[in-house]
């Protein structure tokens, strides 16, 4: 018995506004459905973000809809969850993948939270904001009980777990329950294979480079899926890599050689099959800004699909270097560090998702994520409670980590 898992293939994404960038993503995902057709697997998980959005443009819903039946004519089903770009938050919402249901696409959802593959129990839930972590924890341990009742076993989450999320995550390792053979996480583009609970626990990464951040471990781990064989004791997973369609090159220029430069890149691109996307740090810039893009897109311009340059002037320290200094911070710290005094770790959650949603406009989400936390909230306090100062700031009280203890799931419940 194998299985192929595969996340974030944000079908729809118009990069930078380009068409091109749309396609791109498109034939990524049809490499990944030949690819893992060839693979010959016994069925398929899909972990979250399949779209870029909650309402798909045609093309996207077509381009699933092409590779879902190529699946179905091998014999092969899949097994899907939303993630937080997939999903409205809101009473009654459904995400777009419960209109290929007739086609045997198995929705994981709240409302049906697994299913048997065989002898294998494959549970999961679609994404849950922080602010919403107290009802991701108790379905998770309701999951965790009839995991309990079965050989073997699969989590499907699109969640942040702060061993590999960083800052802003919505569960950390100890509250993710230890008792499944295999975790099936989406959410986060890097490759993640880790060792975890009674097997293994992976973030395939996005098919795409959905963020030119995404670089560096493009370059280290590629990007693709993986291929588990669930024979063993142990799940054995397998990395397979999908060649993206068009390179992302990313150079650092000094403004005096700049002639030299242009010509270095010339040369690196001037095989490839499509044009590809350049991001430019032109240093130690004495002269106008403008005359220097003039003459770096007269030259590169017809070479490459998109330039984004960034001008550093004569003793200006770079913008990358002081993103990368110690003890920097960005909005969502930021955010946090301002409400901190008041001693409430969900308001915190909570303006960080309100953060996430109304940068990219989102109002709709932002205004059912404020009602679902206030009727949460507030539908848990006892009107006949006496509160005390002391109580509160007892529970409030942050918890102590250590990146070299794991904390079991058992063991923080208790």
């Amino acid at each position: 018995m194998k299985f192929a898992h595969l996340a974030d293939t944000h079908l729809g994404y118009r990069q930078f506004g380009l068409i091109e960038r749309e396609k791109d993503f498109y034939e990524v995902f049809e490499k990944v459905i030949d690819k893992i057709i060839e693979e010959k697997v016994d069925f398929v998980i899909h972990s979250g973000d399949l779209f870029e959005t909650a309402r798909p443009s045609p093309n996207a819903l077509l381009v699933f809809q092409k590779g879902l039946l190529k699946l179905k004519g091998a014999g092969i089903p899949m097994y899907a969850i939303a993630g937080n770009h997939d999903t409205v938050i809101r009473k009654e919402s459904i995400p777009p993948q419960v209109i290929f249901k007739k086609l045997g696409l198995k929705v994981i959802s709240p409302i049906n939270t697994n299913y048997m593959h065989g002898d294998i129990f494959i549970a999961g839930l679609p994404y849950f904001p922080s602010s919403q972590s107290k009802t991701l924890k108790l379905k998770l341990a309701e999951l965790s009980k009839k995991a309990a009742n079965h050989d073997k076993s699969i989590l499907v989450l699109h969640q942040g777990i702060d061993k590999y999320f960083g800052y802003q995550y919505e569960l950390e390792i100890g509250e993710v329950p230890d008792n499944f053979n295999y975790y099936a996480l989406g959410h986060i583009h890097k490759y993640v294979n880790d060792s975890f609970g009674n097997g293994r626990l992976v973030y395939p990464g996005s098919g795409e480079i959905w963020k030119t951040s995404e670089l560096d471990d493009y370059k280290k781990n590629g990007k693709g899926f993986v291929v588990v064989d669930f024979d063993g004791p142990k799940p054995v997973v397998k990395r397979v890599k999908i060649d993206i369609p068009r390179e992302f090159i990313k150079r650092s220029l000094d403004y005096n050689n700049l002639e030299s430069g242009i010509d270095g890149i010339k040369e690196t691109i001037k095989d490839f099959d499509k044009k590809p996307i350049l991001d430019l740090v032109i240093n130690n810039v004495e002269s106008d800004t403008s005359r220097v893009y003039e003459m770096i897109t007269d030259e590169l311009g017809d070479l490459a699909l998109m330039i984004r340059p960034k001008f550093n002037m004569v003793g200006e320290e770079s913008i990358d270097e002081i993103i990368n200094q110690d003890g920097s911070v960005g909005p969502k710290e930021l955010i946090v560090g301002q409400l901190e005094g008041y001693g409430n770790s969900d308001i915190n959650k909570l303006a960080v998702d309100l953060y996430d949603y109304l940068s990219k406009d989102k109002i709709d989400e932002s205004r059912n994520l404020i009602n679902h936390f206030y009727e949460e909230y507030y539908s848990n306090i006892d009107e006949d409670v006496e509160f005390k100062t002391e109580s509160v700031e007892k529970d409030e009280k942050p918890k102590e980590k250590s990146e070299d203890v794991q904390l079991t799931f058992k063991g923080g419940l208790e």
